[in-house]
C-alpha cells in the first residue's frame, strides 16, 4: 500500500451486457488496511484475483442498489467464504440501503445455510445517513433510480474523499454529496444522443461534476454504445477538469 490516503481500483466498468472487456459494476477502495468493495456485479471476484486480492481480505462491502449487475456476486462471495481454506482476520461488514435485510432473508430462503457464517455483519443505511469506522467514514444520499438507491461518499482520516454515484438520473442530492470531492466516480450509461430514463450521459455526469466542483471525474457503468461514441468530447461540453473513462483494472489514488 502506498502513502496515498485512498487507493482506487476499477474492477468492473460495464453493465448487464456481457463483455470480455468490461465486467459489471464494481470498485475497490483501499484505505490503510481496509479493503472496501463497492458493488459486486458479474466478474467481480475474478477481477479481484487479477488485482491480487482474495475475498477473505475484504473488510467491507457497500451496495448502491439491488439490480443484478451491481449485486449478483454477493451470493458467490458469501458461499465461497464458507470454504475452510479461506480464513478471515476480521468480520465482513456488508452495507446497503433500506430493504437489504429483507433482500438477504430472501436469498437465504433459496440458498439456506450456504450463505450464512460467523463474522458476517449486515447493516442498512437510510437514504440520508452516515457511518464511522476505524480508518474512514461514509455518508449517503438518495439517487434517482430505485427506491433503495444511494450514493456513497467515503472520507479517510486524512480527509481524502471519493464519491460513488451508483446508478442515477439527474439528481441534485448527488451534487450535494459530491461537493469538492477529490474523486467522483459517476455512472454514464449511454452517449448523449441515446439517453435512457434512470441513467446519466457524459454531459449530464460532467454537469454534476462541475456543479459539485470535484477535483477529478471517472465515467463508468458504460454500455457498449459508449465504446463507439466520443464520450470524452461529450463530457467536455460541461466539465473541464481531469477526466478518465473507466476501464477494468484501472488504478488511481487520492
Amino acid at each position: 500500500m502506498n502513502t496515498h490516503s485512498i487507493h482506487i481500483k476499477i474492477l468492473g466498468s460495464g453493465t448487464c451486457v456481457p463483455s470480455l472487456r468490461r465486467s459489471a459494476c464494481s470498485i475497490l477502495l483501499e484505505i490503510k488496511e481496509k479493503k472496501i468493495l463497492i458493488d459486486s456485479g458479474t466478474g467481480t471476484t475474478r477481477r479481484l484475483l487479477e488485482s491480487g486480492i482474495t475475498i477473505n481480505q475484504l473488510t467491507h462491502i457497500f451496495y448502491s442498489h439491488f439490480h443484478p449487475d451491481h449485486i449478483s456476486e454477493l451470493v458467490s462471495i458469501l458461499f465461497s467464504s464458507k470454504y475452510s481454506g479461506l480464513t478471515r482476520n476480521e468480520p465482513l461488514v456488508i452495507t446497503a440501503g433500506k430493504g437489504f435485510f429483507k433482500f438477504y432473508e430472501n436469498l437465504k430462503s433459496v440458498f439456506g445455510h450456504w450463505i450464512e457464517w460467523d463474522g458476517l455483519i449486515l447493516d442498512e443505511m437510510n437514504r440520508s445517513d452516515h457511518r464511522s469506522f476505524d480508518d474512514f467514514h461514509v455518508e449517503t444520499l438518495p439517487t434517482n433510480h430505485n427506491p433503495e438507491s444511494i450514493a456513497y461518499r467515503f472520507t479517510s482520516m486524512s480527509g481524502a474523499t471519493v464519491v460513488y454515484s451508483g446508478d442515477t438520473d439527474e439528481c441534485e442530492q448527488l451534487v450535494q454529496l459530491a461537493n469538492r470531492a477529490n474523486l467522483f466516480i459517476c455512472e454514464s450509461s449511454m452517449p448523449d444522443a441515446k439517453k435512457v430514463s434512470g441513467h446519466l450521459t457524459p454531459s449530464l455526469a460532467g454537469k454534476i461534476a462541475s456543479d459539485a466542483c470535484v477535483d477529478q471525474l471517472i465515467l463508468t457503468h458504460l454500455y457498449p454504445e459508449c465504446d463507439t461514441a466520443n464520450i470524452v468530447q461529450e463530457c467536455r461540453k460541461t466539465y473541464s477538469g481531469p477526466l478518465w473513462i473507466a476501464e477494468d483494472l484501472m488504478q488511481l489514488a487520492v
